[in-house]
């Protein structure tokens, strides 16, 4: 599988990363075979890039993650984590989890952007994954916590980046302007944007990708299915995107995505997943995965040939932003 470096750092991402929340049972149980299977089975295929964090399954996903790796050469693959929630004894239990995981709910998350809780962060997930050590680290939605995110967070990052102790430094959020912040102010080396470059939603070009662009940093692209509406050749009313149910006019114009998609061969969720590597900064997707099955299937729909002219016809025809691509649209199929 193709490699690409996150920009001025040693760090080597595969061009397809598997993003470990579902393993964490997000919204529904994943039973630990069918994540084992699921880490086998990205391994096979030759994905090398495994994205975790304290916050999925209170932090089931990191057990699951480091116990399928461990044993398999150090070297050859890459692991991020994230930092910003602490995990601490839930004093009042109500028995399940309420954000989002089915697991028992005996710890809680507590926001921390801290230098000692930076540290300490990475020292419980590493203790947790029981690996010797992340290559990457990422702030982990520090919407409401820019002050301290961006000046003890980030820079506690930076002087581990600089003792060599990880390999690259970054943030993850749902949203791209600050995103951009982080990119342009701090040492941040790298950012995850979930769902902000997609067939359904350019929003990014407005900010985070240019700031990326003229940083000379890296952008990993997560979210690309938009949490279901891109997820299948063809969109259907009772789909989700960002999480709530699709509105009509959304559907509507996915459906005409993938009516070209079909003309040009291909198909939207494999056009969902190559879009977003249109743009030169980007390095990296990543999706989630909770079995065999759908590694398989992500992996095929991955390595599938989407073809250049798709992009110039969705532009043409006002269904992509016209700076999206860095196309034109003289291009014919």
């Amino acid at each position: 599988m193709q490699r690409r470096n996150i920009h001025n750092t040693h760090v080597e991402l595969t061009a397809l990363g598997f993003g470990a929340s579902v393993i964490g049972n997000l919204y529904r149980t994943t039973s630990a075979s069918d994540a084992a299977a699921a880490l086998d089975a990205a391994w096979e295929a030759g994905i090398r890039y495994f994205d975790t964090a304290p916050h999925y399954g209170l932090g089931l996903s990191e057990r699951r993650l480091g116990a399928a790796l461990r044993g398999r050469p150090r070297d050859e693959y890459v692991v991020s984590s994230k930092v910003g929630r602490l995990l601490v004894p839930n004093e009042e239990p109500c028995g399940v989890d309420t954000e989002g995981f089915v697991v028992w709910d005996d710890l809680r998350r507590q926001w921390d952007f801290s230098r000692d809780g930076v540290l300490r962060s990475i020292e419980d997930s590493l203790r947790r994954t029981g690996l010797d050590r992340l290559d990457i680290v990422y702030l982990h939605d520090p919407d409401d916590h820019w002050r301290q995110a961006a000046e003890e967070a980030m820079p506690a990052l930076a002087d581990l980046r600089d003792q060599g102790v990880v390999g690259a430094v970054g943030v993850g959020m749902n949203q791209s302007a600050m995103l951009a912040r982080f990119l342009r102010e701090t040492a941040a080396d790298v950012v995850m944007l979930a769902g902000r470059y997609t067939l359904l939603d350019q929003s990014a070009l407005d900010d985070v990708l240019p700031a990326a662009q003229e940083s000379g940093k890296s952008v990993v692209a997560v979210g690309v299915f938009n949490s279901g509406l891109l997820s299948r050749e063809w969109p259907t009313e009772g789909m989700t995107y960002d999480y709530q149910d699709a509105p009509s006019d959304l559907v509507a114009r996915a459906r005409a995505i993938a009516e070209v998609c079909k003309g040009h061969g291909t198909t939207l969720p494999a056009a969902a997943i190559a879009f977003p590597t249109t743009h030169p900064s980007t390095v990296n997707v990543t999706l989630g995965m909770r079995d065999r099955a759908q590694v398989t299937q992500n992996v095929e729909l991955q390595r599938g040939v989407v073809p250049r002219a798709l992009w110039d016809d969705l532009r043409c025809r006002g269904l992509i932003r016209q700076a999206a691509t860095w196309t034109n649209c003289s291009t014919t199929s």
